[in-house]
């Protein structure tokens, strides 16, 4: 992974959702772009959190969950405005990655991303209530929910088995 260059982004209105981050300058493969920061707190306390800010989302249409799992022990609740990094949309074809390395968040590029083109990661969410997370990424290979990769496999079988196709 590169070293973070400063001035790479800036953040716009997304056709994806809200706000997005767009990059300012061509940004190569593999370089760091931003970390996503915010307050550590404890897991119960991330549930918590987690959870209010999927039903304020509900009520506004705005931002969902910025609760990130940051080690065992602990999460980052990124719903603060000094992280820009919030604005980062899902994609099922992101150009960007998460690494959490020594407790801390970094979004890095895992493609050429162009200028002017939006900044996306893999949320990754499980299956469980995935119902509750749209998908809006326009992407050719959305599955039409936030779904992690890791389980779109699992999504597709489910579906067959509901729609009696295989």
């Amino acid at each position: 992974m590169k070293k973070e260059s400063g001035g790479l982004y800036g953040v716009k209105n997304s056709g994806i959702h809200g706000k997005g981050i767009f990059a300012r300058t061509n940004i190569k493969k593999g370089i760091k772009i931003i970390e996503y920061i915010g307050e550590k707190i404890s897991k119960k306390e991330g549930d918590k959190r987690s959870e209010e800010q999927y039903e304020k989302a509900m009520k506004t249409g705005k931002g969902a969950v910025y609760v990130f799992e940051l080690n065992k022990t602990q999460d980052l609740d990124g719903d603060v405005p000094w992280n820009p990094a919030r604005f980062i949309n899902h994609s099922c074809n992101p150009n960007c990655k998460v690494s959490i390395r020594k407790d801390r968040i970094w979004i890095f590029s895992i493609k050429n991303i162009k200028k002017g083109q939006e900044l996306s990661y893999d949320y990754g969410y499980d299956l469980e209530d995935y119902h509750e997370h749209p998908c809006k990424c326009g992407s050719k290979n959305c599955m039409g929910y936030i779904i992690g990769e890791e389980n779109r496999k699992k999504f597709e079988k489910l579906l067959e088995k509901f729609s009696g196709k295989k």
